[in-house]
C-alpha cells in the first residue's frame, strides 16, 4: 500500500491539472450517439494496456462521495467526535465539481436545526454562515392563468409554515462547510469524479476509483491521459444527491430497494435574479400552484412553484414539475417561462436581471421510497437516500442531519480497535473484515427526520387523485392524520412509465420568450456556466440492451421524442438524416447540467447517466 502522505501530492497535483483541463463553453454542437458496450474503433494494444493499467491507491478510514450538505456534515461530524475523544481518523470527501459547491442547486427556504445541531453556535461566529435572510411573510397562491387567489397560512399543512426559516444560497452554506471541513484537516478534493465502485473479493465496498482523463471521442487514450485513482476506505459513505450514479450502483447490488415503492422525481428549474435594491422585499416567501400546470381540479400534473427575496437585492425564483407527468408535450423549462408572465411574478421581476440558471432533479418518494441505507462497507446519505420531503419543498436540513446521524453510528465501529485505524497505519489493515453499520439504520428510523417524513407519506401519491383531491387529502394528513392512517396510498411504476402515447394529446404551443422576462433555453444555459472538455467520450450513454429501441426510433414514434422537451439543456435533439429523410436522435452532451433528468424520464430509461471529466459540468455560484 502506497504511503498516504506520498500520494496525497499526487492527488493534489491532478486537481491542479483538472482544473486548468480546456473546458468548451455551451454550444449546440452534435455529438455521436455512444452505447455502453459501444466503441468508435479498436483499440491498440499499447492504448489497451494504458486503460488497463494499475492505478494508484490511497487509504482512508472514511471516504465520502459528494461535498454536498449531507456529505460534509458527515465529515464535520466525524472529525468533532474524534477532536472531542482525542482520536485521529483520516476523512476525504471526493467532489465532482470544479469546485464545492459548483454543483448544488436547491430552492431554498432553508430550516436551520440540524445546522443548531451541527454547529450550536453558529450565530455567533466570527466567519459564521451565510444564513442572513430570515423568512418574514409567507403567501401561498393559487393561480388562474390571469387571476389568483391566497390560501391562508392556517389552511396550509403546518410544515409549510416558514417561522425561524431563513432564505439562502444553499451552494454558498455548502462552501462555507467545505472551509469548514478542511480548517478540521478533513481531506476535499474537488474537480474529481467517482466512476467506479470498488468491492473486494467477498463483494463488500471499499471505495472508488475516479475516471480516467486524457480519453479522447473515439475512446483512444491521448497525450494527456492518466488513470484514475483508487481511493479506498474502511467505510465509504455516498453522498451524490439525487439519482446519484454510484448510489444507483450499490442500491441494485445490494437490492437495497426491495420492498419499497419506487421513488419518483420532480425537475426544478431555477433562475436568480437581481433587481434594484428598493424593490427588493428581504425575507418574502411565495409559493404557487395552478396555472400553468393545473387547469382544472382534477388535474393529475404535480407541481408548483417558489420566488423568494434574499437580501440585499436578489430573486430566487424556480418551477418544480413531478416527473410522473403524463402528457410527452410539457416541456418544463418553457412552462417555467411562461409562468414569468404571470402578473403576480412579473411584478417582482421588474426592472430586474435574470444572472443564473439552472435545473436539478430532486426526490419526491418520501418516506414510502426510502430504500435500506447500510450495505458491507458503507452506506447511503441526504438524497442518495431520497430525504427530501416534497410537501415541505425542503431537504437541505434531511440531508444534513442524515450525515451526523452516520457520523455518529459510524464513529465507535472505526476507532473500536486502534490497530485498524488507517490514520495511524496509513494502510488499510487485511485483517479487518468491511462492516456494515447497521446502526445508522436504526438511528435514523429514530430520528426527527423519519418523523417528518412520515407525516405526510401519502401526500403526494394523492394528487394522482387530481389536483384539488391532493390539496384537500393533503391538508387533512397535515392537521388531522399526521401519517398514522392505516392505509398506504401505492406508487407501483416509476416515472419514465407514466408517460402515455402522444396519440392521446394534442401539442402545447408556448409562447416565444420576449428577452425580457423569459428566455430562450441556449441564451439561459450560458448563465449556467456550464462547460465540459470536448475531447473526450460523452457521459450519456445509451443502455446497450435498449439500443434496438433508439435505433427504431421507438421514443419518437410512439411519444413524440420527450426528451426533446424535458431536457432543460438542450441536450437531446432529433435531426433528420439528409440521405434517409428519417430523423435520428442527437446528443449534445456539452450541454449537460448534470440535472439527471434523462436517467429518470426517458422512455423505458434508455440512456445510462454516467460521469464526465472531473470538473465538467455547470459552475453555479448564487444556486
Amino acid at each position: 500500500m502506497l504511503s498516504r502522505l506520498s500520494t496525497c501530492g499526487r492527488v493534489a497535483s491532478r486537481l491542479q491539472t483538472s482544473s486548468r483541463t480546456r473546458r468548451t463553453p455551451v454550444h449546440n454542437c452534435l455529438a455521436s450517439i455512444p452505447s455502453i458496450k459501444a466503441q468508435t474503433r479498436p483499440l491498440s494494444s499499447d492504448a489497451d494496456d494504458l486503460l488497463s493499467s494499475e492505478r494508484e491507491a490511497m487509504p482512508y478510514d472514511v471516504l465520502i462521495v459528494g461535498a454536498g450538505p449531507a456529505g460534509l456534515a458527515a465529515a464535520i461530524r466525524l472529525k468533532q467526535l474524534a477532536i472531542e475523544n482525542e482520536k485521529d481518523i483520516s476523512i476525504c470527501v471526493l467532489e465532482k465539481g470544479a469546485e464545492v459547491g459548483s454543483h448544488i442547486l436547491s430552492g431554498n427556504v432553508f430550516e436551520p436545526r440540524a445546522l443548531d445541531e451541527l454547529f450550536p453556535d453558529w450565530r455567533s461566529m466570527d466567519d459564521r454562515p451565510p444564513v442572513d435572510t430570515s423568512v418574514k411573510e409567507d403567501k401561498f397562491l393559487a393561480l388562474t392563468e390571469t387571476g389568483s387567489v391566497e390560501i391562508p397560512n392556517f389552511l396550509l399543512p403546518s410544515q409549510l409554515h416558514n417561522d425561524g426559516n431563513y432564505i439562502i444560497s444553499l451552494n454558498q452554506l455548502v462552501r462555507w462547510m467545505g472551509t469548514k471541513a478542511e480548517e478540521l484537516e478533513i481531506e476535499v478534493f474537488a474537480g474529481f469524479a467517482a466512476s467506479e465502485v470498488l468491492y473486494d473479493e467477498e463483494g463488500a465496498v471499499k471505495g472508488i476509483a475516479t475516471r480516467d482523463v486524457g480519453i479522447g471521442k473515439d475512446g483512444v487514450p491521448k497525450a494527456t491521459f492518466e488513470r484514475g485513482m483508487e481511493l479506498r476506505a474502511r467505510q465509504t459513505l455516498f453522498a451524490e444527491g439525487a439519482r446519484g450514479s454510484c448510489s444507483e450502483e450499490v442500491m441494485e447490488k445490494f437490492n437495497l430497494r426491495d420492498g419499497v415503492q419506487p421513488q419518483t422525481y420532480g425537475i426544478g428549474v431555477k433562475e436568480v435574479w437581481e433587481i434594484p435594491e428598493e424593490n427588493c422585499n428581504p425575507g418574502f416567501v411565495q409559493h404557487t400552484l395552478g396555472w400553468p400546470l393545473q387547469h382544472g381540479p382534477l388535474d393529475q400534473t404535480f407541481g408548483g412553484s417558489f420566488l423568494y427575496h434574499m437580501a440585499p437585492n436578489t430573486i430566487l425564483i424556480g418551477f418544480v414539475i413531478g416527473l410522473d407527468y403524463e402528457n410527452p408535450y410539457i416541456n418544463p423549462y418553457r412552462e417555467f417561462q411562461r409562468w414569468k408572465h404571470h402578473p403576480e411574478i412579473s411584478k417582482h421581476l421588474e426592472g430586474g436581471e435574470c444572472v443564473s440558471y439552472g435545473a436539478r432533479v430532486l426526490n419526491e418518494g418520501g418516506f414510502h421510497a426510502i430504500p435500506k441505507l447500510t450495505f458491507p462497507g458503507g452506506a447511503l446519505i441526504g438524497c442518495s437516500a431520497g430525504f427530501l420531503n416534497s410537501v415541505k419543498i425542503k431537504g437541505s436540513h434531511t440531508a444534513i442531519k442524515s450525515g451526523m446521524v452516520a457520523a455518529e453510528a459510524l464513529y465507535p465501529k472505526l476507532v473500536e480497535k486502534e490497530e485498524f485505524i488507517c490514520c495511524e497505519s496509513y494502510e488499510i489493515s487485511e485483517d479487518e473484515k468491511p462492516q456494515e453499520v447497521v446502526e445508522y439504520q436504526t438511528a435514523m428510523e429514530e430520528s426527527w427526520v423519519y418523523d417528518e417524513l412520515k407525516e405526510v407519506r401519502n401526500c403526494h401519491a394523492a394528487f394522482h387523485w387530481g389536483f384539488l383531491p391532493g390539496l384537500a387529502y393533503s391538508g387533512l394528513a397535515a392537521h388531522i392524520l399526521k401519517g398514522k392512517e392505516p392505509w398506504t396510498l401505492e406508487n407501483p411504476t416509476p416515472d419514465s412509465a407514466k408517460t402515455k402515447p402522444a396519440d392521446q394529446y394534442s401539442e402545447i404551443v408556448y409562447p416565444k420568450p420576449d428577452g425580457v422576462f423569459s428566455f430562450d433555453l441556449l441564451t439561459n444555459l450560458a448563465r449556467s456556466g456550464t462547460a465540459h472538455n470536448d475531447d473526450q467520450p460523452a457521459h450519456l450513454r445509451i443502455k446497450y440492451s435498449l439500443k434496438s429501441l433508439v435505433d427504431s426510433n421507438e421514443s419518437l414514434k410512439t411519444y413524440a421524442g420527450p426528451e426533446q422537451r424535458f431536457c432543460p439543456a438542450g441536450v437531446y435533439e432529433y435531426h433528420e438524416d439528409s440521405a434517409s429523410g428519417d430523423k435520428k436522435l442527437v446528443i449534445n452532451a456539452q450541454n449537460c447540467v448534470h440535472c439527471k433528468c434523462c436517467s429518470i424520464k426517458m422512455p423505458h430509461e434508455y440512456i445510462k447517466w454516467t460521469v464526465p471529466e472531473g470538473a465538467g459540468g455547470p459552475n453555479y455560484a448564487m444556486m
